[in-house]
């Protein structure tokens, strides 16, 4: 399998000695001169200092340099975490040949601690030599934190009569449940895509996407997720004007977003199973995410679907707490996969426990929801809940 490369962008990684031994955990991201960047961020109250710096940094000037550390989230670190968040900005930029504000700064990892800017510092020339546009693989590798596997992924669409490539990578496995994206996620296109239609065509993808997960039902501090146009096609601007530009790049965006996100739940802290909450037949479609979201959050459901135990019961009671106003529970039906095992307010009449028990032993499978009282709909990707998600994150410090 031929390694991911995309023209115009470069990428290195190496290590710093941030946290782990013996591994990378440090990567720049390259972008060419006039490359355009969208980014949405964590709306956690309390996001990281790389978060409140990169953010005021791609308010200002289109970034040529991009700067993720893993091991430390450089979160809950106050002023001083600030002042270090743009010291390795102004640290990169110096070595690199340009401004400290042309320098998004992103981290992961544990929070409450200071970041060993001199080890970040030291490790830049090494990482500024090695750039290649061949980096996708070892850098999805350097950003993980309790992730398993790397994550990466990579579409075409054909824009103005050129074939775009999209690739991207992500990085997430626990404190899963974005509120804007996931913990991290870099992708870039060798496209040349207006801001404007960036910025709302990443939005979307990440409504579609990383915004229907969760994991374990808690935000990061550090959430980002950045698309940048590169440019080097030669294609004309895509601006939303040519529709059939617009829905080419718009679909394979959403894809490659799509897939990163599953990704991510797949790998979940300890999981063993890949649950697809879908909720249909609401009166509205926030009235569809509360109900999804409930289930996908439910400690008692998760940890049935640990044990595959069709414990039905757990279920119906996360949708009867789900908050839906006046709700006819003997309209409510819910099915495992095409098993039907709720029905008229109460378990369906043909209903057998070996038929759930076969579709919650699966690795994959579907909880459905009809409310039966409208036609909007929603869906969450999730994973079960397993001892070693507990052992994972009682030993995550030591």
């Amino acid at each position: 399998m031929s390694a991911l490369r995309l023209n115009g962008v470069r990428l290195g990684a190496g290590a710093a000695g941030i946290r782990y031994r013996d591994r990378d955990d440090l990567v720049v991201m390259a972008l060419p001169q006039g490359a355009q960047t969208a980014a949405v961020f964590t709306r956690n109250a309390f996001c990281a200092a790389p978060v409140q710096v990169a953010r005021d940094h791609l308010s200002r000037r289109p970034p040529r340099y991009l700067l993720i550390n893993s091991g430390n989230a450089n979160a809950g670190t106050g002023k001083r975490g600030l002042e270090d968040a743009v010291r390795t900005c102004a640290d990169l930029a110096r070595a690199a040949g340009c401004e400290a504000q042309e320098v998004l700064p992103f981290s992961t990892g544990v929070i409450g601690e200071y970041l060993p800017v001199e080890r970040v510092a030291a490790a830049l020339p090494s990482l500024l030599s090695s750039l290649n546009e061949t980096g996708w693989d070892a850098a999805a590798r350097a950003i993980m934190t309790t992730d398993t596997t790397p994550k990466t992924a990579a579409r075409t669409c054909v824009l103005g009569g050129r074939t775009a490539r999209i690739v991207g990578m992500a990085k997430g496995a626990g404190m899963i449940r974005p509120d804007m994206a996931t913990m991290l996620a870099f992708i870039a296109t060798d496209a040349a895509i207006a801001r404007p239609f960036l910025q709302a065509s990443l939005q979307r993808a990440v409504d579609l996407s990383f915004n229907c997960i969760s994991i374990d039902g808690d935000t990061s501090t550090n959430d980002a997720c950045v698309i940048s146009a590169a440019g080097t096609l030669g294609n004309a601007p895509v601006d939303g004007a040519d529709e059939a530009d617009a829905s080419a790049f718009a679909d394979a965006l959403n894809a490659l977003c799509s897939e990163l996100a599953t990704a991510i739940v797949r790998d979940g802290e300890g999981a063993t199973k890949l649950v697809d909450v879908e909720v249909e037949a609401a009166a509205t479609a926030a009235e569809a995410r509360a109900v999804a979201d409930t289930i996908a959050h439910s400690p008692l459901v998760k940890t049935a679907l640990f044990a595959s135990d069709p414990n039905w019961g757990r279920i119906l009671a996360a949708v009867g707490r789900a908050g839906v106003a006046d709700l006819d529970i003997e309209r409510v039906c819910i099915w495992l996969d095409d098993c039907l095992i709720v029905a008229g307010g109460g378990r369906a009449p043909d209903y057998r426990e070996d038929q759930g028990r076969a579709v919650m032993s699966r690795d994959s499978f579907a909880i459905r929801v009809s409310l039966g009282r409208g036609t909007a709909e929603a869906r969450v990707l999730t994973c079960d809940l397993s001892y070693d998600y507990v052992r994972i994150n009682a030993e995550y410090r030591t």
